[in-house]
């Protein structure tokens, strides 16, 4: 029984494995109409993983004998295994010129072309006619320009695209072994450390007896969960073009999750004991071993996918080559040695965590309400992406006093260093307290509200601040880029519950030799917080994953495709980079 269902799986792995080709209208889908000013507006819709040789698109006119194309403006091609292609959705603009009288004539437009497929399938040349209504006496010769040919690109490649080519082109066990290297750069990154407390906590609730090598497996199980989770969601993402970390970011599911954290925290402090019923939160504090596996990895699965949605440029290459090639298969192995290198750090707090745990008494009481608090931080963390600003801070502000108050800070028969900290933290938290009473924000200084503002200092303030016009759909974006054609034009895709964008922002961004570059620039900003249809049809039409991203475009409004930038990067690398531009 058990040789049969392993032939079963191979010959479903086998089938499901192999490329499924598209028919030629789903491959290529052309288009074509006139502008006001009777110029013709072609395209051709090219599928994922299709693309088009730009020597066999053609346009021909019949049924006229005085009209004819005297400019073709083409988009730049680049350069595909020795011919120049085109990848991405080419556009056309055809000008034409009246020779006869100025009236009205119905011509016929004629669009042939041939390309091949990314899995080897090669199609035969196409065509297909329109029939368009000309105008004579609306076209002006402003519209004909000479008809030029513009060199393509060469063979320069963003980052993304990089490491999509090494995933099609490497050895197996090159990738992988690459992946994990990139997987453990991501663990430096904040999209990690919020999970840091949590694996932490998690060891920690398990209680006494936990000997270092129970800590290890558990860390272990929380750390493939969490790979699974990564993988399972590119996957996904890579053939559907859907990001379910950003579905995921829903206010709801955050105020779940945020509430598990709460019950977590208060079953440290002692208020109750869970157990083992049904319920997801019992599951991830239990003592016992089945549900304590069970809740670790339940954890370790939803943290993934809420705690720490980032996109960088090694997961949005894995995302592009599986979206591409279909192939599923090498392309979620590759993310899923990128999650265990995201997680080896994490093994190790963990087994730190259950390894240097006090024996039981006053200290491990101790260390339990820490980590009790640092997992409230950590809900109120989550709560910060679906909350005020200033709702934020009073829960920070409520959640330190009671730290403090707790720590003994009103005590006097406690330890100096302990006695220390608490004040610190008192202190720290009232102010936070009373800015949020003066209508104030600011974590970092929050009694900053109590200096004297002066008129030049405000515009100091307000000028330190990058300014974006903020767009949520493909119609609001297009309009900006007519309106701002002739000017290099910045997009910056970004969400509220992205990390990395606001370390972008509050980093990056605000570096003044940064800012004096990017003025140079009309700053566009792609919001998807909300993951709405509008939100999710830009992200896809740019071949974005999820934010951090970064597109440029040229005067032309042409997407300039080497220089994306996926991820967060630091000022100096982005003022080199924004140099080349």
């Amino acid at each position: 029984m058990k040789q049969f269902l392993v032939f079963i799986f191979l010959v479903s792995a086998l089938f499901g494995a192999m490329p499924k080709f598209l028919m030629p209208d789903q491959a290529f889908i052309p288009h074509a109409k006139l502008n006001d000013a009777m110029q013709i507006e072609a395209s051709i819709e090219l599928a994922k993983g299709i693309y088009v040789y730009e020597d066999k698109v053609n346009f021909e006119l019949k049924n006229t004998t005085s009209l004819s194309i005297v400019d073709i403006k083409k988009p730049l091609a680049v350069k595909h295994d020795d011919y120049n292609v085109y990848l991405e959705s080419p556009t056309f603009i055809l000008s034409l010129e009246d020779n006869g009288s100025k009236d009205v004539k119905d011509v016929e437009l004629v669009v042939s072309y041939q390309g091949c497929s990314d899995q080897g399938l090669c199609y035969e040349p196409l065509e297909k006619s329109f029939t368009l209504s000309v105008d004579a006496s609306k076209i002006s010769s402003k519209n004909i320009a000479p008809l030029k040919t513009d060199k393509p690109k060469t063979n320069e490649l963003s980052e993304t695209d990089s490491i999509a080519n090494t995933i099609s082109s490497g050895n197996i066990f090159v990738i992988l072994f690459t992946f994990l290297g990139f997987g453990l750069l991501l663990a430096l990154t904040p999209c990690v450390f919020p999970m840091i407390p949590i694996i932490s906590g998690l060891i920690i609730s398990q209680g006494e007896g936990l000997s270092t090598k129970r800590a290890f497996f558990l860390s272990v199980v929380y750390v493939l969960a969490m790979a699974v989770a990564y993988t399972i969601a590119g996957v996904l993402a890579g053939l559907f073009g859907s990001n379910l970390q950003a579905a995921l970011q829903d206010p709801y599911v955050i105020y779940t999750f945020s509430a598990v954290f709460v019950a977590l925290a208060l079953s440290m402090f002692g208020f109750y004991e869970l157990k083992l019923p049904d319920f997801i939160v019992n599951k991830v504090s239990s003592k016992h071993s089945k549900g304590g596996v069970a809740g670790v990895a339940i954890m370790g699965f939803l943290s993934a996918l809420i705690v720490g949605p980032c996109v960088a440029a090694p997961l949005a290459g894995a995302l592009v080559y599986i979206g591409q090639t279909g192939d599923a298969v090498l392309g979620g192995m590759a993310l899923f040695s990128m999650s265990i290198g995201m997680g080896l750090p994490l093994i190790a707090v963990g087994v730190s965590a259950g390894k240097f745990m006090p024996r039981p008494g006053a200290w491990m009481t101790m260390v339990t309400a820490i980590f009790g608090i640092i997992m409230l931080g950590v809900a109120v963390w989550m709560l910060e992406k679906v909350v005020a600003p200033d709702v934020t801070m009073l829960l920070y502000a409520l959640l330190g006093i009671g730290s403090a108050i707790y720590f003994g800070v009103f005590d006097n028969n406690v330890h100096v260093f302990k006695k220390s900290v608490a004040v610190i933290l008192f202190i720290y938290s009232l102010s936070l307290f009373i800015s949020f009473l003066a209508g104030s924000a600011n974590m970092i200084r929050p009694l900053e509200f109590l200096k004297p503002q002066s008129v030049s200092t405000s515009s100091q303030k307000i000028s330190r601040h990058v300014e974006f016009v903020k767009v949520t759909s493909i119609q609001e974006l297009d309009a900006l880029l007519i309106k701002h054609k002739g000017k290099k034009i910045m997009l910056d895709f970004y969400a509220d519950w992205c990390t990395a964008c606001k370390e972008l922002e509050e980093v990056t961004f605000s570096n003044e030799s940064v800012q004096n570059k990017m003025a140079e620039f009309i700053l566009i900003q792609a919001d998807v917080t909300k993951n709405t249809q509008e939100e999710k049809d830009l992200s896809k039409k740019y071949g974005v994953f999820g934010p951090p991203a970064i597109i440029f475009f040229d005067e032309e409004s042409n997407v300039l495709s080497a220089k994306t930038i996926v991820g967060f990067m630091k000022p100096e690398e982005f003022l080199t980079h924004l140099n080349t531009l």
